[in-house]
């Protein structure tokens, strides 16, 4: 970081400035801040210090009262504060409250990613909204989820299976566990699964498949939303949708899912029929023996919360 109270002095020096630069001076000791930190350490202080950390006493009100100014100063984001180092005065910088709160933001888009879903699903959190009696269970467990997972992330914990009909928050609860371990440092994926099958078949053309399907089967935190929501084709139910449970199962990685269908309806109604009409009820149950043994199924009930 630069040292602005060092480059003043020498340049001043180099000026023949020395009478302006006391003139400075008076005002630097007569701000307020300065007179209360030099009455609060004055048996702290070394003999003359308050002379000898002029420079940084001037640096201090400078980028001080830029700040109260709202102008650019040369460390955006942090504020200056005056601290004690071997007996004489010095300046330190601090973040501000703002500041930390973008760099959180920032970390937790990072972390949070999504596909086909809308941007402002990022912002939902445990914090923002008062749940329903069938939500506030749900979040109980995901919660109990998250202290286990942070306390040894390489512990295997299933994960939940969440059902239940349209519109009670069963998506939203997830993104708001989402955020929750995105705050934490965790990497976590919410994925419209609907959306994906589509964004899967679109990246054969563009080379790009075997790139995104690698990098959503091996998210240390996936949730695949809506599952069920349309028919699926035998490619995507086989060779992407089978592809991902067969890698995250074989490597114990969280894996939650949402659906409007029970466990046994989403093998027998979506998985074990193609959207040719085709039944394969043995293929339907190798992906549920997976998908039961990355999560157990809770039922969420409540009014439709979309109207």
């Amino acid at each position: 970081m630069q040292n602005v109270g060092k480059g003043l002095k020498t340049s001043m020096k180099n000026h023949h400035l020395d009478q302006q630069y006391q003139k400075l001076l008076q005002s630097v000791y007569a701000d307020p801040d300065v007179q209360k930190f030099i009455q609060q350490h004055q048996s702290e202080l070394a003999p003359q210090a308050v002379q000898r950390s002029a420079s940084k006493l001037y640096e201090f009100v400078t980028e001080k009262n830029k700040i109260k100014a709202g102008q650019s100063t040369f460390a955006p984001g942090y504020v200056p504060q005056l601290v004690l180092n071997d007996h004489l005065i010095e300046v330190a910088y601090r973040p501000t409250p703002e500041f930390l709160r973008q760099k959180k933001q920032r970390q937790m888009q990072h972390n949070f990613l999504t596909v086909g879903m809308t941007a402002d699903i990022k912002r939902v959190n445990f914090e923002d909204y008062e749940p329903t009696p069938d939500q506030e269970e749900v979040i109980i467990d995901l919660i109990d989820f998250i202290e286990k997972y942070e306390t040894n992330p390489k512990d295997h914990q299933k994960a939940i299976y969440l059902y239940g009909p349209f519109g009670v928050g069963k998506t939203f609860v997830m993104a708001a566990m989402a955020h929750r371990l995105s705050d934490h440092g965790f990497k976590t994926m919410l994925v419209h699964f609907p959306s994906f099958a589509v964004d899967m078949k679109n990246s054969i053309g563009d080379n790009t498949l075997k790139e995104k399907l690698d990098q959503v089967k091996q998210m240390p935190i996936l949730i695949i939303d809506d599952i069920g929501a349309d028919s699926m084709s035998q490619w995507v139910r086989d060779e992407v949708l089978g592809v991902i449970l067969e890698y995250r199962m074989q490597n114990q990685l969280p894996t939650f899912f949402t659906s409007n269908f029970s466990m046994t309806d989403l093998a027998k109604d979506h998985l074990a029929v193609t959207n040719r009409n085709e039944e394969e009820p043995l293929k339907a149950q190798r992906l549920m023996e997976r998908i039961k043994f990355l999560a157990r199924p809770v039922y969420l009930n409540g009014n439709n919360l979309r109207n």
